[in-house]
């Protein structure tokens, strides 16, 4: 691996530094989605533009580069973007989120209420089918509930990570937060919980709640995530594995108008340069992970417009607390010193990115910005690890993604920083990876003693990061959200409690605390919250990249 030295990153950092001061900084960190083309009315020469832009707000193939092939498209059973961003246009859920916001609007579910926080009743739309034909219904419904809950219904075949993390492990677990689901009538459903649980609305609109046809999960069982089958604005074709996924246009779609584009492609270029050059060439229309250095060159081409995600984000490098020497806090706290984000987000991400103190980022409400930050600090990181009883560092596997992600754009290269910081403290650190779906995987059981990783934001809630993300509950494989298998009975307690609040106020309280603990205890070095780019021809429009990284597509459409 190639390693990195304090001095090498230190002239790439003021490189980097020169290259933002010729091609001007990106300066727009608004919360709100932007589209921006400094040329914008140019009609540019690309054939694939020009041929696009006589349909008439409709119509057409879209395709959309990305960075890594999804895992499975079966939305109940994976956590990873590239998955969920193509079940999205699948699948529906009950409820959805507004397109720029996290705000909760109809879906499959047009009226919903609840009197007591335990028991809501859901008014579902009717005359909607699935894409095999069947009917959309409560007992479908109830069918796709038992099926996610219930490890002994013969179509658990999985693990089902998501609803695990948001809802406290499955039927029969302690913590299990769903008691019931029925069916009232046909177009009415009745969902009782076992507590108070005030993300509920919220958390049964994420991607992963998505509902699918019965009979599609009971004809394809295990395979049911090559075949996926939902309600959506589009439907599955064919996936060349590590290629491609084709969908096409739903034309019974029940929101009527709906979808524009007769086809979309998302395609899988994991390169972030090579992707740019294919947008550039004309070979797709679309991309995610837009290197942040190139940015001001896709602003500078009269056929392309920038779009800036919402950021709703952290990036991190997670210790994992059970194998030493990261079971010594000291050991954690001492490399927490040991990192100057400034200089990762100057080198990398084009400041289109901040400096992460806490595991959530400060769009949240409940963010306590009162944390101070471990400062950057070689001697003060030297001195806690000879405390530890590590007076001339150790030697570690580091773990570094594969793939780009919004929230970690370049995973070896800045593990190779980090790596030249560590080595100054006697902390000798061997890069290594695996194919995406493994490294997943294997951070998942737990495999890694530190390793890169990030979250988006699923709700708009604090509960999707830090419960997920840091609470004991999540700290077990083989899918595990909390990578650092850290436990902490007094986070668990608060965690809990802010679940069971429903006072906005009184849960921030709470969340602040949560914050404060976990600042302490250290089990990640939280690195950043991003504000990822995208880049699209700019003949696209009704495209609004949503803070929660999964953009539904229904709207899009070519000029």
């Amino acid at each position: 691996m190639k390693k990195w030295t304090l001095i090498g990153f230190v002239l790439l950092f003021a490189f980097s530094i020169f290259i933002v001061g010729c091609g001007g900084k990106e300066t727009n960190t608004s919360s709100q989605p932007a589209s921006e083309n400094q040329n914008s009315g140019s009609s540019g020469t690309d054939s694939s533009t020009n041929n696009r832009s006589s349909l008439p707000n409709g119509g057409g193939t879209l395709v959309f580069g990305r960075g890594g092939d999804s895992v499975s498209l079966d939305p109940a059973d994976v956590t990873d973007g590239e998955s969920l961003v193509v079940t999205k246009q699948v699948f529906d859920t009950l409820v959805d989120y507004a397109d720029d916001s996290t705000d909760v609007v109809p879906a499959l579910a047009e009226e919903w209420d609840s009197q007591d926080g335990l028991t809501w009743t859901f008014k579902l739309r009717q005359g909607v089918k699935f894409h095999d034909g069947t009917d959309f219904n409560a007992d479908a419904v109830v069918f796709n509930f038992e099926r996610w809950m219930d490890k002994e219904n013969p179509y658990h075949q999985g693990d089902f990570p998501y609803y695990s993390y948001m809802f406290g492990g499955f039927k029969g677990d302690e913590g299990h937060i769903i008691k019931e689901v029925k069916s009232v009538n046909p177009y009415t459903v009745q969902i009782t919980l076992n507590r108070p649980y005030s993300p509920f609305i919220n958390t049964i609109a994420m991607p992963a709640f998505a509902i699918a046809s019965p009979e599609a999960v009971k004809k394809y069982g295990d395979k049911f995530g090559e075949n996926p089958v939902g309600t959506g604005p589009f439907i599955f074709k064919e996936w060349k594995r590590n290629d491609s996924i084709t969908l096409e246009k739903n034309p019974n779609y029940w929101m009527e108008g709906y979808p524009k584009l007769d086809k979309l492609i998302y395609r899988s270029i994991p390169d972030n340069s090579a992707r740019f050059i294919a947008l550039q060439n004309g070979e797709i229309d679309l991309m995610d992970g837009l290197n942040p250095d190139d940015v001001t060159l896709a602003k500078q081409d009269s056929n392309l417009q920038v779009f800036l995600r919402p950021s709703m984000n952290v990036g991190y490098l997670a210790f994992n607390t059970e194998k030493p020497p990261f079971d010594n806090k000291k050991v954690r706290q001492a490399l927490n010193y040991a990192v100057d984000k400034k200089a990762l987000i100057d080198a990398f991400y084009n400041g289109l990115a901040e400096p992460a103190k806490n595991p959530m980022p400060p769009s949240l409400w409940g963010y306590n910005d009162d944390i101070q930050d471990y400062e950057f600090n070689l001697e003060k990181a030297k001195q806690l690890l000879a405390e530890a009883g590590y007076p001339n560092g150790f030697e570690v596997d580091f773990w570094a993604m594969p793939v780009p992600r919004p929230y970690i754009p370049q995973g070896q290269q800045i593990a190779e920083a980090i790596q030249a910081w560590f080595s100054e403290i006697g902390v000798k650190t061997n890069i290594v990876s695996y194919e995406w779906a493994t490294y997943l995987e294997k951070t998942g059981k737990g495999e890694h003693s530190m390793a890169l990783l990030g979250w988006t934001g699923d709700n708009g809630d604090p509960d999707n990061f830090l419960y997920v993300l840091l609470d004991k509950d999540n700290a077990k494989g083989p899918d595990a959200g909390n990578i650092a298998f850290y436990k902490n009975d007094e986070l668990h307690d608060i965690l809990i409690q802010a679940q069971q609040i429903s006072d906005q106020g009184e849960r921030a309280k709470l969340y602040q605390r949560a914050q404060e603990i976990i600042k302490d205890d250290a089990p990640w070095i939280p690195l950043v919250h991003s504000t990822p780019p995208l880049a699209g021809k700019v003949n696209i429009k009704g495209f609004v990249p949503h803070s929660t990284g999964t953009d539904k597509m229904t709207k899009v459409y070519f000029e």
